[in-house]
């Protein structure tokens, strides 16, 4: 069964190489929504066990106002070697103008080595919100109320 997957191109993101090694973000396949992250580094790094270390990738962006890149983990690399982004997810919002560096925890207990032009995370390119905060005495209510962390499960 084919499907087809609707891809909407909403903007071009500048990228500026800081080093001559740096690797433009790339798709595993044409239908992958994030985009490969690359070590650019001269040699080897070790990171030790419970260690973060932040990993350059060689490059910084220019992203349209409005927009962010979420940066996230491998699922091989943190599946395989334990090696996850930092926090969960990166943040990089669209005025900043600085090199994108990936912060990589390694949450096993042997030291992970990382190497030149190895793919280290992905970013996912999305729009934002911005609320407008109201302050209020009252929030309406609902079914589920205050009821959180596991309230809704089902004995």
């Amino acid at each position: 069964m084919e499907v087809n997957v609707r891809v909407n191109k909403i903007m071009d993101v500048k990228i500026k190489k800081l080093n001559k090694k740096a690797v433009i973000p790339t798709r595993g396949s044409k239908d992958a929504a994030g985009y490969d992250l690359y070590a650019c580094i001269e040699n080897k790094i070790t990171i030790n066990p419970h260690e973060t270390v932040k990993i350059p990738t060689g490059f910084s962006a220019e992203m349209h106002p409005g927009t962010v890149a979420l940066i996230y983990s491998r699922s091989g690399l943190a599946t395989k070697k334990g090696l996850v982004v930092c926090q969960g997810t990166g943040v990089i919002d669209s005025d900043y103008r600085g090199e994108w560096f990936i912060p990589l925890h390694n949450d096993t207990n042997i030291a992970q080595t990382i190497f030149p032009g190895k793919r280290i995370a992905q970013v996912i390119f999305t729009d934002f919100i911005v609320p407008d905060f109201v302050e209020t005495e009252q929030l309406s209510s609902t079914e589920r109320g205050d009821g959180g962390f596991g309230s809704t499960e089902k004995q």
